[in-house]
């Protein structure tokens, strides 16, 4: 038996699979993974993801702090409740874990980090605040719903205190509101809210937004949703030994001012200079199949690169992908499906956004 959240019991209620992840007991689906995948695109739906490892960093360099420890820059963020999305580095450049911080205040932020990655980010974290007047707290009494789709803030709305304060968020922002935490952000391409809640309120709250009509959604549409949207999933298209120059994440490396000293800055320095090897690209199969992590991708220049992740896409009908593939390569490629070379074309992530292709004719 792994660990369950505060929603452990609603999920058995409403039917799901459960499957372990990452030592926790969570639903996969709830009968049907593409109906649930299409809930999210056209209406809304709720996630359970209170496996996810909220920490409250607070002290005098907090800023401080966190402006070494990523390789994006929080000091960007001014205004209360603002996000910031970025990663933390090792000495090589790898990426420790993805994750979000928001900003309450100079001397306090909150970060959302990955369950997978819990015990060596905590360790991590910890032996770089050595030097610092900064204090880290788990916040394992926060349960942590994520309500996703077109029509997710209205229906929400209706179940959040201080209503008037939630509905005037702007995209990657948040606030408190008696005893809960309303972020506008979300892991689907799709508008919502990300809500951080009491475990012993977590019941009540999964209770009122099915009240009006928010259905619950597993990990496997999580999944695909995410891949759709072309966002990186730890572990799979990034790790610690590859860089957020090879993964599509160059964006969220702050270069400016200089002088800020980051982990893993030099290594980054020197593979900017020298053009990294990789390239991140989004692949489209040309016919039937289904794209899966570890296939091998054939550039038509003779260059080898390899699926990080690919499903499905329930939106679009075909079979997409994230891959690595060598720098400078061409557009056109075959992947190797089960013995056979199969043609992809090239295409830039995201596949889908609001419910819409991406994709150029």
């Amino acid at each position: 038996m792994g660990n369950r959240t505060a929603l452990y019991e609603k999920h058995l209620q409403a039917g799901a699979r459960m499957v372990d992840f990452a030592g926790w007991d969570m639903p996969l689906h709830y009968g049907s993974q593409i109906e649930e995948h299409h809930q999210v695109r056209r209406d809304c739906g709720m996630f359970d993801v209170s496996h996810m490892v909220i920490v409250d960093i607070s002290g005098t360099q907090a800023k401080a702090y966190l402006r070494q420890l990523l390789a994006n820059d929080v000091d960007k963020l001014r205004t209360p409740g603002r996000a910031l999305y970025g990663c933390m580095l090792n000495e090589r450049g790898g990426v420790v874990d993805d994750l979000i911080v928001y900003y309450l205040s100079d001397t306090a932020y909150r970060m959302v980090i990955n369950a997978a990655t819990r015990d060596k980010d905590l360790d991590w974290m910890r032996r770089q605040a050595q030097g610092f007047d900064v204090q880290l707290r788990e916040r394992d009494d926060l349960a942590m719903i994520a309500v996703q789709g077109p029509h997710a803030r209205a229906k929400a709305l209706e179940c959040l205190p201080g209503r008037a304060q939630a509905e005037a968020l702007k995209p990657f922002s948040g606030v408190a509101l008696q005893g809960l935490f309303v972020a506008r952000t979300g892991y689907t391409g799709e508008d919502g809210f990300e809500i951080m809640v009491p475990d012993g309120q977590a019941g009540d709250l999964w209770q009122a937004l099915l009240h009006v009509g928010v259905r619950p959604v597993g990990l496997a549409a999580r999944d695909t949703l995410r891949l759709e949207a072309g966002m990186n999933l730890y572990g799979t298209d990034m790790d610690e030994d590859v860089t957020p120059l090879e993964s599509g994440l160059g964006w969220t490396v702050a270069w400016e001012p200089q002088d800020r000293e980051f982990v893993g800055r030099r290594a980054l320095e020197a593979q900017r200079a020298a053009g990294p090897a990789r390239r991140f690209v989004g692949l489209v199969l040309q016919g039937k199949g289904v794209l899966r992590g570890h296939q091998r991708v054939f550039m038509a220049d003779g260059g080898v690169g390899e699926v990080t992740s690919g499903s499905y896409s329930p939106t679009l009908g075909v079979s997409i992908a994230l891959a690595r593939v060598p720098a400078g390569t061409a557009q056109d490629c075959q992947v190797e499906v089960r013995g056979r070379r199969l043609p992809a074309r090239v295409v830039k992530p995201p596949f889908v956004r609001h419910g819409k292709s991406c994709l150029s004719q």
